[in-house]
């Protein structure tokens, strides 16, 4: 059998000693350290630079006029041929103070049908896209659908988006928009060098 080794004298001792620091702390804590020498550190201010981030809004959005042909531009995409082409009109393209750049797209079947409708485009570390409004007989009609982004899910899902996000309308590794200028500069050269395309992140 094992004895302690706390004498009955000395273990009063020790256990007056814990109380006494224990009512000690809790006199403090109630008097908010005001009759102790002890006393916690200040926290430190936060630095002036740091301020609580804004959560992102999207501006206000006019439909553009009616795209004419001398205006468009052909979107070339990586991989196999498509069935259909895809034009961007250079008229209306352009990116809100809310970083979304938007355009008119005009798509056409080998038949010569045509569809048009105007779109906006984020140029976030995935990317993110939305219609806004459908073309038809001359004037855009507003989608029940224009609240709602898209992710660009991959090359394979969504060719077209994602070339628009990945080398036409963005710039790389800031993940910001193009200027108007070299936006139309790439859209009509059809490649941006690979060494550009580095740094996006891929689905």
């Amino acid at each position: 059998m094992h004895r302690s080794i706390c004498r009955p004298p000395l273990c009063r001792g020790v256990a007056g000693l814990l109380l006494g620091a224990l009512a000690c702390a809790q006199v403090a804590v109630a008097q908010g350290y005001r009759d102790t020498p002890f006393k916690p550190d200040a926290a430190p201010d936060a630095p002036k630079s740091i301020k609580p981030g804004r959560k992102w809004q999207e501006g206000e959005v006019s439909l553009p006029a009616w795209p004419r042909d001398a205006d468009l531009v052909q979107v070339k995409l990586d991989g196999p041929a498509q069935p259909l082409s895809h034009y961007i009109d250079t008229r209306s393209l352009t990116t809100g103070d809310d970083g979304v750049v938007r355009y008119t797209l005009v798509t056409k079947s080998p038949s010569g049908t045509r569809n048009v409708s105007f779109e906006g485009l984020r140029c976030t570390p995935k990317g993110r896209w939305k219609t806004y409004a459908y073309g038809m007989k001359g004037r855009f009609e507003s989608t029940a659908v224009a609240d709602q982004w898209q992710e660009i899910r991959s090359q394979e899902a969504d060719p077209l988006h994602f070339d628009l996000w990945r080398h036409y309308l963005c710039i790389h590794r800031t993940f910001a928009a193009r200027p108007k200028r070299d936006q139309v500069h790439v859209l009509k050269s059809g490649r941006v060098p690979a060494v550009e395309t580095s740094g996006f992140i891929t689905n």
